[in-house]
């Protein structure tokens, strides 16, 4: 995510410049055609011919024309924002302090009144140029009221020859001059301040937006209506987004068990998904089954106060991966246990050793049956214990991996073989089924081989032990460039109640099983960049499990 965390306040500024000129040159031009109107210069078809034979006395009406084409002129190029912004600003308020000069001079009477435009003309390109020249342009309109004057003075008799109403003026236009100047600068610093909080704004959205997609938990948030605001990639992830117009829609069309839940948690009711216990106004905590994960709730309002009609305003809901929240508690524990068991396996085993042998002999001897049984069930819990030994010293090396280069046809179908003469396994009841392609891979053969050990003797003790009840197979896939390796039976399958267990450690539906099994075949498949799922085969013509090995090629 690219985040702009140096402002840059020209641009906007001088946009706002320019559509504020824009707006001055359309006052100027209604003012130039009002002028026209009102001196019945648009009544004589060819008043552009009388401009040259009587100058004298039609200097108003003349003076209006030109400045209404210089309006229109400069409108054009404006609008076009040509030439620079600062050069068209001075050259507009210089053309326009001469043009009302000479609107003055060529009203006979009442001068006053057209300088008044003045006033207006120097506030308006003063507050545009941010105060730039503004006392420049008041002292020469100063210059232009007072020469005019002085030529009333020295060539009219017809009017007073008095000062004061032009020196009052030229004042006037100092101080607007001074009080624009004063304002843009306020203005000025009050749009840098906006500009600077607005992009201060941008990027801590854009920082949240990272963080918020950044985090493990998923994030969504909904308003007074469901309908989804704001969700991160892992909210997607978990939830089992679809498609990509997620927030286009409601939270009722993207998960209805979320919407029951939030609406009682809104409506302060009881759920039956099973709220966590809350202390002191604590969050509640939801848990809930999706996508053969369990996920745990946290629902917030969006409002800070803690009124309960806040909560239909909206909400912030939080959701966690409780399932590897769970793994990764039991990883924590089996690490430690693989710790403790690696140093202690040597005391461990010289005992039991001792009383493997010690039975063994027992076992030799003549004794009634009932004390024969005994011992037979010393021997299998003697061999379980060690089993669980050797388990949980593999799972404690599962990091130790030593990667190479497999050529996985020939390995599939050395394993075939070895696996079906030590298991004592018919043939045509193990089918092997591959691509004529060339796969290799990098894999530690050792985890490659106890991965397919384990699943293919749980697929065979599961199923109905007929032709073709276990199949190892191996599928290409070009576009992602992944080999897939599945091992399928024909059993009865998973229960659905045991299925988010599966991958569980110490968790079995064996009275001898240790639980380890499919645990560690995930976690070696994983230490090797491999991924092991589980897929249910529940239909019409078959039924069964299947699991798969996602591999990436060479």
């Amino acid at each position: 995510m690219d985040l702009n965390l140096i402002p840059s306040f020209d641009a906007p500024i001088t946009t706002a410049r320019w559509r504020t000129l824009k707006l001055y040159n359309g006052y100027r031009l209604l003012l130039t055609l009002l002028l026209l109107l009102t001196q019945g210069a648009l009544d004589s078809g060819n008043w552009w011919q009388d401009l040259n034979t009587d100058l004298s006395a039609t200097l108003f009406s003349s003076v209006a024309s030109y400045y209404f084409i210089f309006s229109c002129i400069v409108l054009i190029f404006t609008w076009l924002e040509k030439p620079n912004l600062n050069i068209s600003v001075t050259i507009q308020i210089i053309v326009d302090i001469v043009f009302i000069v000479l609107l003055m001079h060529a009203q006979e009477s009442s001068q006053g009144s057209i300088g008044l435009l003045l006033i207006i003309a120097i506030a308006s390109t003063s507050l545009i140029s941010d105060g730039r020249l503004a006392l420049f342009y008041a002292a020469m309109a100063s210059i232009g009221i007072l020469l005019e004057q002085s030529y009333r003075v020295v060539f009219s008799t017809s009017t007073s020859s008095s000062y004061t109403p032009a020196v009052m003026l030229s004042l006037g236009c100092f101080a607007t001059a001074w009080l624009a100047y004063s304002l843009a600068k306020r203005a000025k610093e009050s749009e840098l301040l906006a500009s600077q909080r607005g992009l201060d704004v941008q990027n801590m959205a854009q920082i949240n937006a990272l963080i918020t997609d950044e985090m493990q938990d998923g994030v969504l948030v909904v308003n007074q209506d469901l309908q989804i605001k704001h969700y991160n990639n892992q909210a997607k992830l978990l939830l089992g987004f679809d498609d990509s117009n997620v927030q286009e829609k409601t939270l009722p069309q993207v998960s209805s068990e979320i919407t029951t839940i939030l609406r009682e948690w809104i409506n302060e009711a009881s759920p039956t998904h099973g709220f966590l216990p809350t202390n002191n106004g604590t969050p509640n905590f939801i848990k809930l089954s999706a996508l053969s994960r369990e996920l745990r709730l946290r629902i917030l309002p969006i409002s800070d106060s803690s009124e309960p009609s806040n909560r239909k305003q909206g909400a912030v809901i939080f959701i966690e991966d409780w399932s590897q929240m769970q793994t990764q508690a039991h990883q924590v524990k089996l690490a430690a246990l693989g710790r403790l068991t690696a140093n202690i396996a040597h005391e461990i085993r010289n005992p039991l050793s001792a009383i493997s042998h010690a039975n063994q002999l027992l076992q030799e001897e003549d004794f009634d049956p009932a004390i024969k049984r005994m011992l037979q069930i010393i021997s299998d819990n003697v061999q379980r214990v060690d089993q669980i030994i050797k388990d949980v010293l593999e799972l404690n090396r599962r990091d130790r991996t030593n990667q190479e280069t497999i050529h996985l046809e020939n390995f599939l179908l050395d394993f075939h073989t070895q696996f079906c003469a030590v298991e004592k396994l018919p043939v045509h009841c193990f089918k092997l089924s591959q691509a004529n392609a060339e796969t290799i891979i990098a894999f530690d053969r050792r985890h490659l081989n106890q991965i397919l050990w384990n699943l293919c003797k749980n697929g065979w003790r599961h199923s109905k032990q007929t032709e073709n009840s276990l199949e190892l197979a191996l599928n290409l896939s070009n576009t992602t460039k992944t080999a897939n390796i599945t091992i399928t039976d024909n059993g009865e399958g998973v229960a659905e109640s045991v299925r988010n267990h599966l991958f569980e450690p110490f968790f079995t539906t064996e009275k001898s099983g240790t639980g380890l099994g499919l645990y560690i075949a995930r976690e070696l498949a994983d230490a090797n960049g491999a991924k092991l799922e589980y897929k249910a085969i529940d239909s019409k013509n078959a039924t069964g499990s299947q699991f798969t090995i996602h591999l990436k090629k060479n």
